[in-house]
């Protein structure tokens, strides 16, 4: 039957459908994900931020996804979050993105800098044993920049996962 076969040769909205279908018992996807403002501008005032992360907070309890931890810098967002599964990170992220950017310039008084999101994201997955953490990383962020670039933390995050940077093109726009 169709749902035997899972989702093979099946769209992602198909798929989306017979994973509804099938009785799944628990399923938890976690992912870290981290963007950029466009061409690294400080536009994220710390005055400010919260409201941002409240923002954020309240898109992914919209969209039934569990935002663990968020934070960042002026120039960049950390987010740990867990995102169901018939949502793709890439949509997730597009939407968030998005959303955020029309929210954060309907508030430009508060993000005079602001000119949009860079092109792209990271997301790298973890494991529930992993979440404490990763959690922690996200939480000293404003400490660990006081020390790295984040070109560099972001560097050190690819070949961490075994990933070249020469080839990455995160900080192109």
């Amino acid at each position: 039957s169709r749902l035997r076969r899972g989702c093979a040769g099946d769209t992602v909205r198909q798929c989306a459908e017979i994973i509804k279908k099938i009785n799944m018992a628990h399923i938890v996807l976690y992912y870290h994900i981290v963007w950029r403002t466009k061409k690294s501008v400080w536009s994220i005032t710390e005055e400010y931020e919260k409201e941002l992360y409240g923002y954020i907070f309240g898109y992914c309890k919209n969209k039934g996804c569990k935002l663990i931890r968020i934070n960042g810098m002026p120039d960049h967002i950390h987010i740990l979050v867990s995102i169901r599964p018939d949502i793709s990170v890439s949509q997730f992220v597009q939407v968030l993105k998005t959303e955020s950017s029309k929210w954060l310039k309907a508030e430009s008084a508060k993000f005079p800098n602001f000119a949009g999101w860079g092109n792209g994201y990271a997301a790298f997955t973890y494991s529930e044993a992993d979440v404490s953490t990763v959690k922690q990383y996200i939480i000293n962020q404003k400490t660990h920049h006081k020390s790295t670039s984040f070109r560099s933390e972001y560097e050190k995050m690819l070949y961490d996962w075994g990933l070249n940077p020469v080839d990455d093109m995160f900080f192109s726009d």
